[in-house]
C-alpha cells in the first residue's frame, strides 16, 4: 500500500490550479453524499442498526483512511458518518425523493469535477489510477486543513513532489504562474 504522502503527491499532481480545488471542495463533497444516499437502500433493520450497501463502503474506506493517517482517518471517518446519516435520513422518504436528490447530487458534483479540471488543463487522477476515486475526499479535507495552516509539515512533503498550487496567467501577453505561499 502506498504511504499518506505518496498517494496524496500522486493526486496532487493532477491538482495544482486553485480554481480546479475548489470546485472540487464543492464537486467532491456532494459526490460522496450522493453515493451515501444512493446506496442507503436498500436497508435491513436490525435492532436501532441500519445495514446498507453505504455502511459497508463507509466501513471499508474509514478502514483504508485509519491505515494511512491516523488523525485524518479519524476526521475522514466523522465526515462520512455524516454522510451515512445524510443518506439514511433520505433513503427513508419518498423513492422519488431519495432518487432525485441522491442523482441530482451525483450529476452536479461531477459537473464541478470536470469543469475543474478544465480549468487545470490535465484529466482526473482516476482516469490514470482508480485509487483517485478514494484519495480525492482525502484530499479535499487535507486541502482544507492546509488552509487553516495544519499539517504544515504533510503539505510541505506534498508539494515537494507535485510542487506549489499555481495559477497560470497572462500579463502583457506572457504565460505566468503566481504561487501559492506554504510557510
Amino acid at each position: 500500500m502506498k504511504t499518506l504522502v505518496e498517494q496524496l503527491s500522486s493526486y496532487a499532481t493532477y491538482h495544482r490550479d486553485p480554481r480546479n480545488i475548489v470546485t472540487h471542495f464543492i464537486g467532491i463533497p456532494m459526490i460522496i453524499v450522493a453515493i451515501a444516499i444512493l446506496l442507503s437502500r436498500p436497508h435491513i433493520v436490525l435492532g436501532d442498526l441500519s445495514l446498507s450497501p453505504v455502511l459497508f463502503l463507509i466501513v471499508f474506506s474509514s478502514v483504508y483512511y485509519l491505515r494511512l493517517s491516523l488523525s485524518l482517518g479519524l476526521v475522514m471517518s466523522a465526515l462520512l458518518g455524516g454522510c451515512w446519516m445524510i443518506g439514511r435520513t433520505l433513503a427513508a422518504e419518498t423513492t422519488m425523493l431519495w432518487l432525485s436528490s441522491g442523482l441530482g447530487l451525483f450529476v452536479i458534483g461531477w459537473g464541478f469535477q470536470f469543469a475543474g479540471h478544465y480549468y487545470e488543463g490535465k484529466k482526473p487522477a482516476f482516469v490514470d489510477d482508480i485509487s483517485g476515486f478514494i484519495i480525492g475526499p482525502l484530499f479535499v479535507v487535507a486541502e482544507f486543513l492546509f488552509m487553516l495552516g495544519l499539517f504544515k509539515g504533510l503539505q510541505g512533503e506534498i508539494e515537494r513532489v507535485a510542487g506549489p498550487v499555481a495559477v497560470q496567467t497572462k500579463k502583457n501577453g506572457c504565460q505566468t504562474e503566481d504561487y501559492r505561499e506554504t510557510s
